[in-house]
């Protein structure tokens, strides 16, 4: 099942994202769940959330994956949502 975790930064965290990319990106790139993911930008062009489509089990599956996100550790982020997503067109 495929699911969309959509997270918003917290205010001024920028450095924390820049600090912590590379790992995030390892993370993304090993686990073998991750479909789709990228960053959120601002007005600024800066980033400022991410959206990430996993391909896990069920819901805790899910939360699990985006708890052990280096970007989760960190505390990068002010809100987290997962939703389960149904893709329709694309491949």
């Amino acid at each position: 099942m495929k699911f969309a975790v959509i997270c918003t930064d917290k205010p001024g965290a920028l450095q924390i994202r820049l600090d912590t990319r590379a790992e995030h990106v390892e993370y993304l790139k090993s686990c073998g769940v991750v479909v789709h993911a990228g960053p959120f930008l601002n007005d600024s062009d800066e980033m400022c959330g991410s959206l990430v489509i996993i391909e896990v089990d069920d819901m805790a599956a899910a939360k699990d994956w985006a708890a052990n996100d280096p970007y989760a550790k960190a505390g990068l982020f002010a809100d987290v949502r997962i939703e389960a997503w149904k893709q329709v067109i694309g491949g």
